[in-house]
């Protein structure tokens, strides 16, 4: 399952979620500030639907740890959050989604034991609910 269409099960026609899908469609094409605008735009406006908050600072860590802005404090402190928000809301696809992008962000920064530990939760939780296309397209890698 993509970000895009857990966002649109849960209301993807409102502005929110018109706004997280616009926003990891700019981030896919490389328009990072516009992304960037989008999920802080997405963060606020979604104070009362903790679910919406979760994808957006999921997107804002994204965008942190894009090659061409690498910036691994704000994507770690983005990914935690939305990994919380995740969790106490059973959003399991999320949180699978948070712990490949600490995984990657600590192996990226050289933090190997962090790394390992967040991409074997990944790939635990995306076999458990049979989300293999996360695996055999090699986001783990």
């Amino acid at each position: 399952m993509s970000n895009s269409s857990s966002v649109k099960r849960q209301g993807g026609s409102s502005p929110i979620g018109a706004g997280l899908t616009t926003g990891r469609a700019c981030l896919l094409l490389g328009r990072l500030d516009e992304a960037r605008r989008l999920g802080q735009r997405s963060v606020e406006s979604s104070q009362r639907q903790p679910g919406f908050a979760a994808h957006a600072l999921r997107l804002l860590g994204d965008i942190a740890t894009h090659p061409e802005r690498f910036d691994a404090e704000s994507g770690a402190a983005h990914y935690r959050e939305a990994l919380e928000l995740a969790q106490v809301h059973g959003m399991r696809p999320l949180v699978a989604h948070c712990h490949l992008g600490l995984g990657k962000l600590y192996r990226r920064t050289g933090q190997l034991k962090h790394a390992s530990q967040n991409l074997a939760t990944a790939e635990t939780m995306y076999r458990e609910m049979g989300m293999g296309v996360f695996l055999e397209q090699g986001r783990l890698m």
